[in-house]
């Protein structure tokens, strides 16, 4: 059994059929979900460039953390939601496409960056929240996080040129 063939029963869902057959549903979805990507890697990026020691090296990086990390969860959930509901629709097809399944892969390292990140180096905040730059391991993390991101956009962008439906 394929990926692909792992994944049709969900085209058989209602849900999925809204998605695939009414007019207005996926070109709704697919904006919804570009606005929210939109959020997600542009809060994740305010992040990022500054514990590369590139941007607002005045404000302290827990302070940054604070303020954009609520806007990057609820836009990660939008995006979440409105990405699984536009595969919903032919998602034997997108569980076969090699950039759809690319994204999928960078998007897991880059949530699995995020976690070592927070269970390490982020433990020692306090010993560095005003440094800039910060230790090498917080650059490091924040530069893997920005590449990473921005290859989930790429192949996010890229699954739209290459998509066929199973």
């Amino acid at each position: 059994m394929s990926l692909a063939d792992l994944f049709k029963p969900i085209q058989d869902t209602a849900l999925a059929t809204w998605v695939r057959e009414d007019a207005l549903a996926f070109p709704l979805l697919e904006a919804t979900h570009v606005a929210a990507v939109m959020l997600v890697v542009g809060s994740i990026a305010l992040m990022d460039l500054r514990l590369l020691g590139w941007s607002s090296p005045r404000l302290r990086v827990t302070q940054i953390s604070r303020e954009s990390l609520p806007w990057t969860w609820a836009a990660f959930a939008v995006a979440v939601v409105s990405g699984s509901l536009m595969m919903s629709g032919e998602a034997g097809g997108y569980a076969a496409n090699a950039q759809f399944q690319a994204k999928m892969v960078l998007l897991a390292a880059a949530g699995l960056n995020m976690l070592v990140f927070h269970g390490f180096v982020w433990r020692k905040v306090d010993l560095w929240d005003q440094t800039a730059p910060p230790p090498a391991a917080a650059r490091i993390a924040g530069a893997l996080s920005l590449v990473l991101w921005i290859g989930v956009v790429v192949t996010g962008r890229w699954v739209g040129w290459t998509f066929a439906p199973a």
